[in-house]
């Protein structure tokens, strides 16, 4: 989960180093893929720890 939450980071580094620096119109749509693909990600590891947790008790 910790490296799911770390990409989230990455991926709003490059979305705000694309824009600050003029970047083509599709690199605003692969931004967007990468934050949804790592968001989407995120919700799965979630999902998984809280199975886990629960399959504990």
């Amino acid at each position: 989960m910790a490296i799911a939450a770390l990409n989230l980071v990455l991926d709003f580094d490059f979305i705000e180093q694309a824009s600050e620096q003029g970047a083509p119109k599709y690199l605003e749509a692969y931004g967007a893929f990468c934050l949804l693909v790592t968001l989407i990600w995120l919700y799965l590891e979630i999902l998984r720890l809280l199975a886990k947790l629960q399959s504990r008790n």
